[in-house]
């Protein structure tokens, strides 16, 4: 799972935008027991190169949100061939595209449109920390149906309304996105949406208030490093200050110099 966000540097004396990414590991939801974790990047710019060199030899489904700098990612790397990396597009942004038309007045079929996704995520609740032949078959039960009526549903909507009316445009937005947004259906290790990223990324949303700038781009590149571990730390039921300090004593401890046994220990 990987997801963006903004972050704050100095750069020849001048503040500049950089971007923080965040992957994600987390096989829980799914009963998997490799340990959960989270890393994060940092780029002086938002250009689609960076999530290509961090993702050079990924291969597998990658969940993510609808940045245009991703779809190379989706792309075969020989001709004719299949992809080595599958797109989950996450359903969160397209049912907040309908909860956004709610806020200001009665929207009857954004309120519609929620009340069915508000069904795929029952289910989901429902199966959350099963393993992935379970929740495949309670989604190929339960969810497939809804999913088809769903779509069924939104096309006959569309057809209806003034194409540049609001509503038709979160509708655009999900149909735009659909073959990625059902991928969670056929595969029971695949989840609804990106939560889980946008989970991990929070914290430091909120902490950019606190501490609002990086300082320099390497100051960016050593702040994304302690924070992969903090969060890292965070999913793995630690508490972050004393994780790090045991970590720190550790190395004063057992790796001077002086505490190692010789060089057949370095190499």
């Amino acid at each position: 799972m990987v997801t963006t966000r903004l972050f704050l540097f100095w750069s020849k004396g001048k503040t500049r935008t950089g971007r923080l990414w965040t992957y994600v590991r987390d096989g829980r939801p799914w009963g998997d027991t490799i340990p959960p974790a989270v890393c994060y990047f940092f780029s002086p710019d938002h250009r689609g190169l960076h999530p290509r060199q961090h993702l050079a030899t990924f291969s597998g489904v990658l969940h993510a949100d609808g940045y245009a700098g991703f779809r190379d990612l989706y792309e075969p790397h020989n001709p004719g061939g299949p992809p080595t990396i599958l797109e989950a597009a996450c359903w969160a942004p397209a049912r907040r595209k309908f909860f956004d038309l709610t806020t200001s007045g009665k929207a009857p079929i954004a309120e519609e449109a929620l009340r069915r996704i508000g069904e795929l995520y029952d289910i989901e609740k429902a199966i959350r920390g099963e393993p992935p032949d379970v929740r495949k078959a309670a989604r190929l039960h339960s969810s497939t149906p809804k999913v088809e009526a769903l779509r069924l549903w939104l096309d006959d909507k569309l057809k209806r309304l003034p194409q540049k009316s609001g509503t038709a445009e979160a509708i655009r937005y999900a149909l735009s996105r659909w073959k990625s947004l059902c991928r969670f259906l056929d595969d029971g290790s695949i989840e609804i949406d990106n939560n889980a990223a946008e989970r991990a990324i929070r914290p430091i949303a909120l902490g950019r208030k606190n501490w609002l700038f990086a300082g320099s781009g390497k100051g960016g590149e050593r702040a994304v490093a302690i924070l992969s571990l903090i969060q890292t730390g965070k999913f793995n039921g630690l508490d972050p200050e004393a994780y790090l300090r045991e970590v720190l004593i550790r190395i004063g401890d057992e790796l001077l110099p002086w505490n190692l046994q010789g060089p057949s220990e370095m190499v």
